[in-house]
């Protein structure tokens, strides 16, 4: 039911704005919510948008193996979208060797707007001029 949540939503998603989904159900509690996503985050279902406190759906588990997960969020529209790239992973890797740092985890987020919501701005920037 929460995968189902995340995934009809079509952008992300708070665990409060999932139990409110899913409470017809018999879910009542965001104990049993976070359970769900802790699970979902573990198997590379979903990812955790960090900067929004939401959820969005992975566009599939094979893509982390190119390298870690980086979220490109759209601030006008709100629409999420990832992309791996393993020269980031090796590039992050080399960084913490020279500094003697260990990594425990990766969130790498840009915040922008998406090229649907680029096309108003150079419209609007072609007028201007």
């Amino acid at each position: 039911m929460v995968l189902e949540a995340i995934s009809h939503a079509g952008k992300p998603v708070s665990a409060y704005d999932i139990l409110d989904e899913i409470r017809p159900y018999g879910i009542r509690s965001p104990v049993q919510v976070y359970r769900a996503i802790k699970k979902l985050i573990e198997d590379g279902t979903v990812h955790k948008v960090e900067s929004l406190n939401a959820f969005v759906l992975c566009v599939g588990p094979h893509a982390h193996r190119r390298g870690s997960a980086i979220l490109a969020i759209c601030e006008q529209c709100g629409r999420v979208t990832e992309f791996c790239d393993d020269s980031v992973d090796r590039r992050l890797a080399e960084w913490a060797r020279s500094e003697g740092f260990q990594i425990g985890s990766v969130s790498i987020e840009v915040n922008g707007r998406c090229a649907d919501c680029s096309v108003g701005i150079a419209f609007v920037d072609a007028r201007i001029r």
